[in-house]
């Protein structure tokens, strides 16, 4: 079974969330602040993590920071702000999407079932889907010393590993496929993620930043990805 934590300090939500994930086959683990999400996300290492980003004593942000210490688990915020720049900042925090209070739940079960999609941690992974047989075939795709593996959701520079988190690796999967390609913002979220919308582009460089940091690529003379201006991002077809 697949486990999703939900963390909100308001009982109502964190039963109704709970209903919905549970009718939708998923085991769920609650917790009502960030300390104690912290502790289950050590103990239980959940699947997924369905976060408020209010919470009394530290902010989702906070218990995002904390949490991506020693771990990748995909996080879905929950926040009562809808600008556009309020949604950036979630994904500087480390979230790997959002909903917007008041939400429908049957939308963030769907959206928790996508990002569960996109990081192969799913019923099927959990199913034996990535054994040696289901594997056959697969193309890691590599340019210089970068090697992705798109099933695995593995990551390593000149052999050794790069953890991303799912955002981070869709995009840049995207861009490998196609070196060489520019892509704007928009044309590598509908690559990546199969949809686009203002908000989640403006998200874009942030994961953009993130993936060099990681990546080791120096803004003035980048190793995989380049800018270009006025345009969006490639990977670059040369990397070495």
């Amino acid at each position: 079974m697949t486990t999703v934590l939900i963390v909100d300090d308001e009982a109502n939500i964190r039963e109704l969330v709970s209903l919905y994930l549970t009718a939708a086959g998923f085991t769920v683990e609650s917790a009502e602040t960030g300390t104690e999400a912290v502790e289950k996300v050590r103990a239980l290492s959940p699947d997924l993590v369905v976060l408020d980003i209010m919470l009394p004593g530290a902010s989702g942000a906070e218990v995002t920071a904390q949490v991506r210490e020693f771990s990748q688990v995909p996080i879905v915020m929950l926040t009562a702000r809808d600008t556009a720049m309020d949604k950036v900042a979630l994904l500087e925090a480390g979230a790997d999407d959002y909903m917007v209070k008041p939400f429908s739940p049957p939308e963030l079960v769907a959206r928790v079932r996508a990002v569960l999609r996109r990081t192969d941690d799913g019923n099927d992974a959990k199913a034996g889907g990535t054994g040696p047989q289901a594997r056959a075939g697969v193309q890691v795709v590599s340019i210089g010393g970068l090697s992705i593996d798109p099933e695995a959701r593995e990551v390593s520079i000149d052999g050794c590993a790069v953890v991303l988190t799912a955002r981070e690796f869709d995009l840049l999967l995207a861009m490998a496929r196609r070196p060489g390609v520019v892509f704007s913002r928009e044309q590598l979220l509908e690559a990546a993620l199969g949809f686009s919308d203002y908000a989640e582009a403006r998200g874009v460089d942030v994961h953009v930043r993130h993936l060099r940091e990681k990546l080791g690529d120096d803004a003035a003379t980048p190793r995989f990805i380049e800018t270009v201006r006025g345009v969006g991002y490639r990977v670059r077809r040369d990397a070495k």
